[in-house]
């Protein structure tokens, strides 16, 4: 009769076959938001702090100093992130001449650094994490005077490189890229070049995560935490039709956008992969009259949220270095937490990772039910490309008071089902699809104002 330790010692030398062993996507999911570095993070900030300024009018020939060296520095990374990975990253720098505009007077080259993963299944579908290379002072205009811009936005172009860094070590169905956008102080336009180039080249941009300070945890209310964040998105499609507003307003979708179904889909990664982080899903397109680099891709007609730090502090965003009765001012190394820098980070590169690993959200969802006792809802089948992806599609339901989603139900690979005796005047519907490992897709509300397109 054998004995335990004897079986077990037998059990020690059973090797299972490479795909028996291969962590699920799901553990490959807690296995990346594990992997992100607040070291190496640290290290990233404080070598873009060096550059003294990053301002967009600021130097470009010197290698040492202004923003000319900080992108080239920023290229240089992100073939070296390729380079380990065996060339899996087509890294190019994107720009445009800028001229006339009120911050930008004379004829300026805004150049941002792109890095683009393709995917294995589905390359033209793109989710995309972006960051500003450029830094301010007081003085918008002012590209002399140190701008160290340490939160403001390394810490978000050093969330970029990390993601990189650890997403790059696997593979994905649908593409990933890695965006250290330029001119955003200035008027957002490495955003608008990007979403323009984006538009031309028919990429099918399903996310936009643009990170935009992401290290501060204390606010100018005094207020100091490290386990929240907010999500930004706006709600109506600043691209709808008049014919589409009208259809809307008796059908509802006001807080359905693509956009606020991202929000929700990473308000849920949050909960199940990252520790000790909570989301605030902020039903704006940004803060109280204000504005970031997600705005250009919505304004392309693409789902993009801002996110970034829940409490602010207005002492260290666009200020000259000085002491001033009692109080400093600047975005300095000091104002940074690079441990929470890291968690933001890891929220974006397990969001990247499970939206390119899972199925492209349903396209040509509809749904009906007036005045009957159930509700239908119906979407286009997967493309040729990703039929073999596919497991089958996720109905989510709420009441329509509620902001995440309540109840779901998986229906298995159909194209459309009824959900009998769910009434549909009383709830707000969606559907997500599932891929063979279970990762799902974020969720589409019916109709053009939740459509994801095409």
């Amino acid at each position: 009769m054998f004995s335990v330790n004897r079986l077990l010692l037998i059990a020690s030398f059973l090797v299972l076959p490479a795909s028996a062993q291969e962590p699920g996507d799901e553990q490959k999911l807690y296995q990346i938001a594990e992997a992100v570095s607040a070291k190496r993070i640290e290290q990233d900030i404080r070598k873009l702090v060096s550059f003294g300024t990053r301002h967009t009018l600021s130097e470009t020939e010197s290698e040492t100093r202004g923003i000319g060296a900080a992108r080239r520095w920023i290229k240089a990374e992100f073939e070296r992130i390729s380079a380990e990975c065996g060339g899996c990253l087509e890294v190019y720098f994107q720009s445009g001449v800028i001229e006339g505009e009120k911050r930008i007077p004379e004829a300026t080259e805004v150049v941002s650094v792109i890095a683009v993963q393709k995917g294995k299944t589905d390359p033209s579908r793109y989710v995309i994490m972006s960051g500003d290379i450029d830094s301010r002072v007081s003085d918008v205009m002012d590209a002399v005077s140190d701008s160290p811009g340490a939160n403001d936005n390394a810490s978000g172009v050093a969330g970029v490189l990390e993601a990189a860094r650890v997403l790059s070590k696997h593979q994905f169905h649908g593409s990933v890229v890695y965006a250290a956008l330029a001119g955003e102080e200035q008027g957002l336009f490495g955003g608008n070049i990007m979403a323009e180039q984006a538009l031309k080249d028919d990429w099918r941009v399903k996310a936009v995560l643009n990170n935009d300070m992401i290290g501060n945890i204390g606010g100018i209310n005094g207020v100091i935490n490290n386990t929240t964040a907010r999500l930004f998105s706006e709600g109506t499609r600043v691209v709808e039709t008049s014919e589409e507003a009208r259809k809307r307003r008796f059908t509802g979708g006001e807080v359905d956008s693509p956009s606020r179904n991202l929000a929700r889909y990473i308000d849920r990664i949050a909960d199940q992969y990252i520790t000790n982080l909570d989301t605030m899903m902020v039903y704006r397109l940004d803060r109280f009259g204000r504005g970031g680099h997600h705005r250009p891709f919505n304004d392309a007609g693409y789902p993009a949220i801002r996110i970034m730090e829940t409490n602010e502090h207005y002492h260290r965003q666009h200020q000259d270095l000085r002491t001033e009765n009692g109080f400093e001012y600047g975005d300095t190394l000091d104002g940074v937490d690079f441990d929470y820098a890291a968690k933001l980070t890891a929220l974006n590169a397990v969001s990247l990772a499970s939206m390119a690993w899972a199925p492209s959200p349903p396209a040509k969802v509809e749904i009906r039910g007036a005045v009957e006792p159930s509700t239908t809802l119906s979407w286009a089948p997967a493309s040729a490309a990703e039929q073999a992806l596919v497991k089958g599609y996720k109905i989510y339901w709420r009441y329509t008071d509620q902001p995440q989603w309540q109840f779901s139900r998986f229906v298995g690979k159909v194209n459309t089902f009824t959900l009998e005796n769910v009434v549909i005047d009383n709830y707000f519907f969606g559907v997500a699809s599932v891929s063979q490992s279970g990762i799902e897709s974020p969720v589409v509300f019916p109709g053009p104002a939740g459509a994801f397109g095409e």
